[in-house]
């Protein structure tokens, strides 16, 4: 999913397993039963050795077939994993166009009927809604492999509660975008932005040495995370413990607002339009921004496009946010074992190398991240690198929360030249209300 769309879909986070307008299904589907399992345990497949099962020791059911739910643009990616999965097991299986934003809609539609996939992709942030309603298994059987295969971060966004529920297939991430004919080499530290931009900002010329969305959380985020600070504690899943105003917070806060001396206008003339607009032009230096650009900017920039990871922050490594795409399987589904076997092939090295090769994904797995394929590739290899210094966004419901309030404060920061300690300090109140209900 691309992030700049997912922001305005996290807010309505806590809303997802409500959703009864997604559409119907009735295309295709597994055909289970129309009743929930009794419980999860009684539907977990024949998974022999528990959570140290393997591929060898999962046998498909008799007659199993599945469905699985893909977007559009990766769908090209599915149909050649698919066929190398029914060569290999003798399970047939049947690919339905579905944007992975509506998949946990339809499944809460469709799932009780037996109309849903058996597998399906889901947004990290998506999941907790997922798992507490009872729509998806937990990754039991392979559970050691896949942690043991993949990042961190993934498997932290995989998990929800304690419980792996996902299978780790691609990450996404932030990083810089350069124009190599005005700059040869990335800078390092924002501190090498400031002195570059010295040379080349000129408001009158409407030319900036670097330009990102400076209102947005989601770009921001290194500038809260990267000296210490934190969204939710316990790893994102605390929603009592707001370190939004903590002290390394607030040092890289300060070198957030210092920026503007590089990039002289409010927030609120910068959009993603402008910017990409500026950059393409040869009027903006560097932009932060995502792989969904990546064409675009290839495009018009041809080998003068350069990609590195986020510049550090007074000297400390960027910490970035990162969205973790993963197979789950639907806790409705007639062909556990299956389904199961089927999300682990396809999530695997070599899967998701095949993944990259169709459309530049960046993978989870440790391996296939260290593979020659990923190293060699310029820009893949600058995203994978930053994913590597990424934290999911957290996916309690209490995130919903928090967008408003910092992207409230950001610009009071930017923009009025406001006291970080004090703009965050409110914020992190603002969201405390509406976690308790007060702002209602």
């Amino acid at each position: 999913m691309k992030f700049k769309k997912a922001l305005t879909l996290v807010a309505a986070l806590s809303l997802v397993i409500s959703i009864t307008a997604c559409g119907s299904s009735n295309n295709g589907g597994n055909n289970g039963s129309a009743n929930a399992p009794a419980n999860q345990a009684e539907n977990t497949g024949n998974t022999g050795t528990g959570n140290n099962a393997s591929a060898d020791s999962i046998v498909p059911e008799d007659g199993a077939e599945l469905v699985i739910w893909e977007s559009k643009e990766e769908k090209v990616f599915t149909d050649e994993i698919a066929k190398q999965f029914t060569e290999k097991y003798g399970v047939n299986v049947k690919i339905e166009e579905v944007a992975p934003t509506d998949q946990i809609g339809k499944l809460t539609q469709d799932g009780p009927s037996g109309l849903a996939a058996d597998v399906l992709i889901v947004p990290h942030d998506h999941l907790g809604n997922a798992a507490t309603s009872g729509l998806i298994l937990p990754n039991d059987a392979f559970a050691e492999e896949t942690t043991k295969n993949n990042t961190e971060a993934s498997i932290q966004g995989a998990t929800y509660d304690g419980l792996l529920y996902g299978y780790p297939r691609a990450a996404e991430t932030m990083a810089l975008y350069y124009n190599k004919s005005i700059l040869p080499e990335a800078p390092k530290d924002f501190k090498d932005v400031l002195e570059f931009s010295k040379t080349f900002t000129d408001k009158s010329k409407n030319k900036y040495g670097i330009m990102w969305e400076v209102g947005n959380m989601y770009f921001n985020y290194p500038f809260i995370a990267s000296n210490g600070g934190y969204l939710f504690g316990d790893n994102g899943t605390n929603p009592d413990d707001i370190g939004l105003a903590s002290e390394g917070a607030i040092e890289s806060l300060k070198v957030f607002q210092s920026l503007k001396a590089a990039l002289p206008i409010n927030s609120g003339d910068i959009n993603p339009d402008i910017k990409r607009s500026l950059f393409n032009e040869g009027d903006v230096a560097m932009d932060i921004n995502g792989p969904w650009e990546l064409a675009g900017y290839k495009a018009a920039l041809g080998d003068n496009l350069g990609l590195a990871p986020y510049p550090t922050i007074n000297g400390k490594t960027a910490i970035t946010f990162s969205g973790i795409k993963v197979w789950v399987v639907n806790s409705f589904t007639k062909y556990p074992n299956a389904a199961k076997l089927f999300a682990n092939f396809a999530s695997s090295k070599d899967a998701q190398l095949l993944l990259n090769e169709k459309v530049g994904a960046v993978p989870t797995n440790l391996e296939a991240l260290e593979s020659d394929q990923i190293k060699n590739d310029p820009y893949v290899s600058a995203f994978a690198e930053q994913a590597k210094n990424s934290q999911p966004m957290p996916s309690i419901p209490e995130m919903s929360n928090v967008w408003s309030p910092v992207n409230a404060a950001f610009p009071e920061i930017w923009n009025n030249n406001a006291d970080p300690k004090q703009a965050m300090e409110s914020a992190i109140k603002q969201i405390k209300d509406l976690n308790s209900g007060a702002a209602e």
